[in-house]
């Protein structure tokens, strides 16, 4: 008579805690349907011609969209926009948060800290496409807000949007106002953990305020930093929303991002281009993500 072979180590896990599992099924579930699915069919499809991508029975054709989008000088344009777009917004929206977050927790805004939280977290919670419109408005060149201002300072008036030299500026603006809160609320929640001792100690050594904040908040920070930069960076990889309601890809296609290029070739029915497009933003959002958390975690803090 043989034995029972014994229950893997995995396995008697997974029965102890059946109950945790249960509850995370249909959210586990959700997201292998919404989201783990659609990538893997859009990848899929980025190997099929246009016109069957969407058959039963697709035509394969290799690389073959890949080699179109490639050799497309629109599409390498709209690569290069997308990484500087990217690396400037990134940078901004992760440096202003820092320098926000440490004023609100300085103690110098002590009398309107709860307004100022408020006001910098309020943008996060608006719609994205109403805010967007707002600034549209803002920057139009006949009535909008910031010209009427700069002219009545007596100031040269900003292109805004309608200028392929300040439309990059114009939608970096728009963001920062839009994406700025979140990552200050993160900064913030963090600087709540911040040894107060260490501080202290510094102070009492003789150190500058700078140095303190150099040598010794800083290197503390790295947790929030290195989060807070992953998630712009994925963000703005992937922009659309304020080039669909702002720009369109104008003027003269200066903010044609890849996502809003691929959103055009889908449009126009070049499903196997659109989902080459769509795949190779998915590879670059992988490796730069993968290669700027690589580069923070080994970066000496002290």
């Amino acid at each position: 008579m043989t034995r029972a072979q014994p229950m893997p180590v995995w396995a008697h896990e997974m029965w102890r805690y059946r109950v945790l599992y249960l509850f995370v099924l249909p959210f586990a579930a959700l997201v292998v349907l919404f989201g783990l699915w659609p990538i893997v069919q859009s990848i899929i499809l980025s190997f099929a011609s246009s016109s069957t991508a969407f058959r039963l029975s697709p035509d394969y054709v290799g690389l073959e969209n890949f080699q179109t989008i490639f050799a497309d000088r629109r599409f390498i344009a709209s690569l290069r926009v997308t990484l500087l777009y990217t690396a400037i917004s990134v940078v901004l929206n992760v440096a202003f948060a820092l320098g926000y977050a440490v004023l609100l927790n300085s103690g110098y805004l002590k009398r309107g800290n709860t307004f100022f939280r408020l006001a910098v977290f309020l943008p996060v919670i608006t719609p994205d496409v109403a805010g967007f419109i707002v600034w549209k408005w803002m920057y139009n060149q006949n009535f909008g807000a910031v010209n009427a201002v700069l002219g009545s300072l007596g100031l040269p008036m900003f292109g805004g949007i309608a200028d392929t030299d300040t439309v990059l500026t114009a939608l970096v603006a728009a963001e920062l106002w839009k994406h700025v809160g979140f990552y200050t609320i993160i900064f913030l929640t963090n600087m709540q953990l911040l040894d107060p001792a260490l501080d202290e100690a510094a102070k009492i050594d003789g150190a500058t305020a700078w140095r303190r904040f150099w040598h010794v908040t800083l290197p503390q920070l790295r947790p929030a930093i290195t989060i807070n930069a992953v998630f712009a960076l994925i963000q703005f990889l992937k922009t659309f929303t304020v080039v669909i309601v702002m720009t369109k890809g104008g003027p003269n296609f200066s903010t044609n991002f890849i996502s809003y290029y691929a959103f055009q070739k889908f449009d126009q029915a070049a499903y196997g281009e659109a989902m080459a497009m769509a795949t190779t933003l998915f590879v670059l959002v992988l490796f730069l993500t993968y290669f700027l958390y690589w580069v923070l975690e080994r970066t000496d803090w002290r």
